[in-house]
């Protein structure tokens, strides 16, 4: 019965991100270790096998800030939520992505064609770690960022559907908040 559940998991995981290798004009990059996460959705990667480091902005969504900044306080206008409490939601969100995708973890990047880097020239990814598991999903369904257009991605209504459902279930942020 075990063996039946365990291959039942992997077949969902290997779906779930079956999907993002199937988006038109995806390029792929692999051998990217994980050197640093700033925040919940900002990395740095460098090269496995070289010695680039670039600096990764997750596609699709929104995570708190960590340090208090211009985008915090527009954050806190929008939201109308403290920034103090903002910038707690954001150190959980990091501290979620270091439990997931600590430093030194491999990880393959894929970027759209039509959208590859973000208003500051970071190139924008979906994460895919070891489990074959997105780490922009795993934010957005788990509550510790939610899904933004700010930076398009093609499975940004997907990511909406996903945020939905984490804010109604009250997951991450969204125990201490109905939104932010």
């Amino acid at each position: 019965m075990e063996t039946k559940n365990l291959l039942n998991e992997t077949s969902q995981t290997e779906l779930s991100s079956a999907k993002y290798f199937r988006i038109s004009g995806i390029q792929t990059e692999t051998f990217w270790i994980i050197e640093k996460v700033l925040d919940g959705d900002t990395i740095i990667v460098k090269e496995e096998f070289g010695s680039e480091s670039k600096e990764i902005r997750l596609y699709g969504l929104d995570a708190p800030e960590v340090h208090f900044s211009r985008k915090m306080r527009e954050d806190e206008a929008k939201s109308h939520i403290p920034a103090s409490l903002l910038k707690e939601m954001g150190l959980l969100s990091l501290e979620y992505v270091l439990q997931i995708a600590p430093p030194g973890t491999r990880v393959t990047l894929l970027t759209e064609c039509k959208n590859q880097l973000d208003f500051w020239l970071r190139q924008l990814a979906y994460v895919i770690l070891p489990s074959g598991e997105c780490l922009n999903e795993l934010l957005i369904e788990n509550g510790w960022a939610k899904a933004s257009n700010s930076y398009y991605c093609s499975l940004l209504p997907n990511y909406q559907n996903i945020n939905t459902l984490a804010r109604t279930q009250k997951k991450g942020i969204y125990g201490f908040v109905d939104q932010f």
